[in-house]
């Protein structure tokens, strides 16, 4: 039996996955109305279950465990990206529209495509750092790919991840330069954590690049992502919240069936990259 079914055998934690949808908070800053106790309720059920291999590991050794069960997951096509977005990034307060990763605005579902003010697919690893494209896998894995403004979303280009640069007048609280981006705050630890799930994934025996993070910018065509010790930082300041706890169900239950370790258990960054 796969770990997957193994999972969703026991009800305990079938029950504690269900997802809870909230309404009437903020799009930008998500407040976590959940009931006390229910999302540490649900770790211990993840770690009775899907993680039970990876708990008491540290470093390279838990690095490697992590692939192993991220990597049993339900590949989407490019255009089946499309509709699970309009699932995973669902506005708490409106059904009917999505959150935007960087400028935070809520927008119509249905307003998707590539005109101006449009929201696309946002590749939080840029797809040129190890060339895998719109290619089933990286190119399609929807732990890093978020909606965003069109404009917004090429302003950020194939940059790496850093502090400092300009204000984007479109996207205020993001700031950018000639090599870096910087996201807004409520977002920085979702992007660090989008990263280092890619980092873990993806590791170069499945016909993709061995992607991996490093302490630097402009990158370029490398299978590489910077700024770790800044994207570090980031998802220590900005640690998960309602939003992105809700996201990494929405994947695992109803489309990748993979969950992203780092939302679960953000003190395993720590772990991996000291």
């Amino acid at each position: 039996m796969s770990r997957r079914l193994s999972f969703y055998a026991r009800p305990l934690v079938a029950a504690a996955a269900a997802v809870t949808v909230l309404s009437g908070t903020a799009a930008a800053t998500p407040v976590d109305t959940t009931p006390p106790g229910r999302h540490t309720a649900l770790a211990a059920a993840l770690d009775d279950t899907y993680y039970q291999d990876a708990v008491g590991k540290s470093g390279a050794e838990l690095k490697a465990v992590l692939h192993t069960i991220i990597s049993d997951q339900t590949k989407l096509s490019y255009s089946q990206v499309w509709d699970a977005l309009k699932a995973t990034d669902e506005d708490p307060a409106n059904p009917s529209n999505v959150i935007l990763l960087y400028t935070g605005r809520s927008q119509s579902k249905n307003d998707n495509g590539g005109g101006s003010g449009q929201w696309n697919r946002e590749h939080v690893w840029a797809k040129s750092h190890g060339d895998f494209g719109t290619a089933t896998g990286p190119g399609t894995d929807v732990h890093h790919l978020r909606p965003e403004d069109v404009q917004v979303n090429s302003t950020r280009g194939n940059k790496d991840f850093d502090n400092g640069g300009s204000e984007l007048g479109d996207a205020p609280g993001n700031f950018t330069d000639g090599d870096s981006f910087e996201p807004r705050d409520e977002v920085k630890g979702d992007v660090a954590r989008m990263i280092l799930y890619m980092a873990v994934r993806y590791e170069g025996n499945d016909s993709f690049a061995d992607l991996e993070p490093n302490d630097q910018v402009d990158n370029g065509s490398a299978p590489k992502m910077g700024k770790l010790s800044v994207l570090k930082q980031w998802s220590r300041e900005d640690p998960p919240d309602t939003f992105e706890k809700r996201r990494n169900d929405v994947i695992f239950e109803r489309f990748q069936h993979n969950r992203n370790p780092f939302v679960d258990h953000p003190e395993w960054v720590g772990s991996i990259w000291g």
